[in-house]
């Protein structure tokens, strides 16, 4: 199969198209000037607000003025990670898309598709005269990813539907009505800098090979957590052997399981050999543990030129017992829902920034508010305890089902006849805007739904092909059913 196959052809074409041009979030400048020169090209009613949101309206056609209007919705940024071995400038360097068998995926890089192809299947929808469907409007947020600003900035009266579609899901065949809120939670410790006596041994300790993912969409799956991995490891060493931490890192993302994570550490010459060995033990237990969820798991360890300093033992301790104690995974399962995560909490990143300042991210979900609230401030003890200064973000609201939704019962009809096998009616543990919306538009009639992707928010991230057609029919199928205005 090549690219110019690909079905359908309008909606890859301009998925390719968006791949050219760079969008992570918060650098969606020339995704926006992209999308406000298609509206303009193709004459339809285009506009932007502050925060950098587009609308592009298309009108209905003739003969379905009188139905309820259809706000379809993606999300223009997307999560840029790249594996350690691969040269990627994500603000100047396109997606480079390939296909491997019935999946599209990218080279070393995410692919964007999450939500890229929500994006080019709204392209597709507007410059196709072939459609049947009533009054429509193509809202594309910025900044999903990393704070949700272009949902929280959405004024009233931007968008004038009745019904939302979000075109953000990524299993075909369900349709989502409900997920979770959610709440970032920053930890800060401030360290001195010591030197490291003479006479001791310098290397870098690294966990690879992890497959990340999403912390909503895939933290039920056990996936090891790179922090909590190299945290465990350096606990233990540093219990037996006299050792400094003169550097740690790990994981990028507040919304991506931690995939690598590395630390230097000295320790006495003497003791090189036995740190070593301790890692290899060490290693083998832990591939074992996780030989199922992540069959790939590396343990490294790397001489490094000696450093002259590190930081201070007491702050040293305080940050491995934290980290090491910080809860990370599912907390709590639906009482509701069978199968749905209700609460979790994703330890996503250890960071050394300017002014000797060790930042750690980490973000917590749950569809229940006050369960959200609570595995927040369980965190913020854990880190408080340890001597960190804690924050919260302003956090995003869930959006609380309605089994008895219209255009549920119109999405659930269409797909029944489309593909004679009843869609799945869902809730997800992964944040959607759909909770913002309402804030704003509360009478709003929502779903979400969208193709099969699966490794989202790492370079793993892949898109089914074949579910991409089923997708364009079933959102046309819902389109040229859509209800009629009262």
């Amino acid at each position: 199969m090549e690219k110019k196959d690909l079905k359908p052809a309008g909606v890859f074409r301009y998925f390719e198209e968006i791949c050219q041009v760079p969008r992570p979030s918060k650098k969606e400048e020339k995704i926006i000037a992209y999308l406000k020169a298609f509206g303009e090209k193709h004459q339809l009613e285009t506009k932007v607000d502050e925060a950098g949101n587009v609308l592009i309206k298309k009108p209905a056609t003739p003969g379905m003025e009188n139905r309820k209007t259809i706000v379809l919705q993606s999300h223009i940024d997307m999560v840029c990670e790249k594996n350690n071995d691969v040269q990627h400038d994500f603000l100047n360097d396109p997606i480079r898309t390939v296909i491997d068998g019935e999946w599209l995926k990218a080279e070393g890089t995410t692919l964007g598709a999450d939500n890229g192809i929500g994006v080019a299947t709204e392209l597709a929808v507007l410059t196709d005269e072939t459609l049947e469907h009533g009054p429509i409007e193509c809202l594309f947020t910025v900044d999903e990813e990393t704070g949700l600003t272009g949902a929280f900035a959405l004024q009233e009266g931007f968008m004038n539907g009745d019904i939302l579609l979000n075109l953000d899901s990524e299993d075909e065949g369900e349709l989502f009505i409900g997920c979770a809120g959610g709440v970032d939670s920053v930890a800060e410790f401030t360290y001195r800098e010591v030197e490291v006596p003479k006479g001791y041994f310098c290397c870098k300790i690294a966990v690879k090979g992890l497959k990340g993912g999403h912390s909503g969409g895939d933290i039920h799956l056990g996936r090891g957590n790179a922090n909590k991995i190299l945290t465990r490891f350096l606990s233990q060493a540093a219990k037996k052997h006299d050792l400094y931490l003169c550097e740690i890192d790990g994981g990028n993302l507040r919304n991506a399981i931690a995939r690598e994570a590395h630390a230097t550490v000295a320790v006495p010459e003497a003791d090189k050999h036995t740190l070593r060995a301790d890692l290899n033990i060490f290693a083998a237990e832990v591939q074992a543990e996780y030989n199922v969820v992540d069959p790939d798991l590396q343990l490294l360890m790397e001489s490094e030129e000696r450093r002259e300093t590190a930081i201070d033992r007491e702050t040293a301790k305080h940050v491995l017992q934290a980290l090491y104690a910080a809860p990370h995974g599912v907390m709590a399962m639906s009482q509701d829902i069978p199968g749905l995560v209700e609460t979790s909490t994703n330890l996503a990143s250890v960071k050394m920034k300017p002014g000797h300042i060790i930042r750690i991210e980490t973000s917590q979900r749950s569809s229940t508010a006050s369960a959200k609230q609570d595995i927040a401030n369980m965190v913020r003890t854990v880190f408080e305890m340890a001597g960190a200064t804690v924050s919260f973000g302003d956090g995003y609201p869930g959006w609380k089902p309605n089994p008895h939704s219209e255009i549920l019962e119109v999405a659930a009809q269409s797909y029944l006849r489309l593909f004679g096998t009843e869609a799945k009616v869902k809730a997800i543990h992964a944040g959607l805007e759909c909770g913002l919306f309402l804030d704003k538009y509360p009478t709003l009639d929502m779903i979400s739904f969208g193709p099969t992707l699966q490794g989202v928010h790492s370079p793993d991230e892949r898109m089914l092909i074949p579910t991409v057609q089923k997708f364009w029919d079933h959102l046309l199928d819902i389109l040229k059913h859509a209800p009629v205005k009262a």
